[in-house]
């Protein structure tokens, strides 16, 4: 099968800078066959640069691996970026578009699969470049949302319960991701389409935070205050 995976088609020549070329065709060799067994001759190969220039532009084939993690992770921020929100949104607001933003880019809709095995890979085996990635993106991405939870509730929780709470909404969206497939054979085709589209889980995944943080009547139980939450939700 080795000459299968060199039978690939070099990128034309000027396509991007070769560095942005290596890092491509890194990410797509370690999403698809891990890190041991990608080398950096195919990489280079795939790349259409000489083995030398991942010494030149990484140093080493770990370092390599990190920053193509990192590249991979910084497309998608730039194709789906954190909301900003005007000065007086509403709390309850900033939570479903937090939420809608981060399901959006767990579920990789629109992104390469190679991206998105890339980034499951290192999330559920983490290595140094988890470690970095939590730092430059993840942290200041969760920092954001205990600041939206913390808006919500006051000083009501301190901030270990706030990042629990924090935890948890990630949790829900991060299982849609995770496991995916076993969702689909848990829940009848009739209602993936409904009530498991990325809009549908959003608005429940809000609805649960709020009813949990006592800011909404408990779910299934009609009340004025989540009319309200939902006319200022659409």
């Amino acid at each position: 099968m080795v000459v299968a995976r060199h039978a690939r088609q070099s990128p034309p020549a000027g396509a991007e800078d070769p560095r942005e070329r290596i890092l491509s065709a890194a990410g797509r060799e370690f999403a698809e066959h891990g890190y041991d067994a990608a080398t950096i001759r195919d990489i280079c190969l795939a790349a259409g640069v000489n083995v030398a220039a991942v010494n030149y532009y990484f140093g080493d084939k770990q370092r390599l691996y990190i920053e193509s993690v990192k590249h991979a992770h910084q497309d998608r921020v730039r194709q789906v970026p954190l909301p900003e929100w005007q000065p007086g949104t509403r709390p309850e607001q900033k939570l479903h578009d937090f939420v809608a933003n981060m399901l959006e880019r767990m579920l990789g809709l629109g992104q390469p699969p190679w991206q998105v095995r890339l980034m499951m890979r290192e999330v559920l085996q983490p290595t140094e470049a988890c470690r970095e990635l939590v730092e430059d993106y993840i942290r200041p991405h969760f920092a954001v949302l205990v600041s939206v939870l913390r808006e919500l509730t006051g000083d009501r929780l301190g901030e270990p319960e706030l990042r629990r709470v924090g935890m948890s909404i990630v949790g829900q969206c991060f299982l849609y991701r995770a496991a995916g497939q076993v969702v689909g054979m848990l829940v009848p085709q009739s209602e993936i389409g409904t009530l498991h589209s990325p809009a549908a889980l959003a608005d429940h995944v809000t609805a649960y935070a709020l009813a949990a943080l006592g800011v909404v009547s408990p779910l299934g139980t009609p009340s004025p205050a989540r009319s309200t939450r939902k006319d200022s939700l659409t």
